[in-house]
């Protein structure tokens, strides 16, 4: 009798959306798989600390919440485990994120708007009472300077005569 264990750590383990599990026995680059699996690209599955659950069957399940994206050209590790995910749930998640995304900017921009549109009335406020004051007082403050004219020039050469 052999080690199982030793066996499945020597593989690398494929997970088919529709449940069917591949191992592989030799290293391969995701775009090889992708290759083989048109329409999916190869995710890795990035397991929990801590997250194992045993049920009643003494099997083994493992939790996770993180799925990344492999590039074609990386390599799958023996020893991994790795999942197929279809073009239309990573386009699904996608659409989600940048709607998401989206929802979050704007909430931030209303918030932004929300304190300039305070600033900017306390701001109005200030520069209206400053003009109505500015004109208030701008009739007394300004005096206005003296400019010979041509008659006074004249008038004061004919009066020494």
């Amino acid at each position: 009798m052999g080690n199982c264990q030793a066996v499945d750590a020597a593989a690398l383990v494929i997970q088919h959306p529709s449940g069917k599990i591949e191992r592989m026995y030799w290293s391969v680059t995701a775009g090889e798989i992708m290759k083989m699996n048109p329409g999916h690209y190869v995710s890795l599955i990035i397991p929990l600390p801590g997250a194992e659950n045993h049920d009643g069957s003494g099997n083994k399940t493992v939790r996770f919440t993180r799925v990344k994206l492999l590039r074609p050209s990386d390599t799958l590790v023996l020893g991994r485990a790795y999942r197929l995910v279809t073009s239309h749930e990573v386009m699904k998640v996608l659409r989600a994120k940048r709607q998401a995304k989206m929802n979050k900017e704007q909430s931030e921009t209303m918030v932004e708007k929300e304190n300039d549109g305070d600033k900017l009335e306390s701001s109005s406020r200030v520069l209206a009472h400053d003009r109505t004051s500015r004109q208030r007082s701008g009739s007394f403050s300004k005096s206005k300077t003296w400019r010979p004219s041509l008659q006074s020039i004249s008038e004061a050469a004919t009066a020494s005569r």
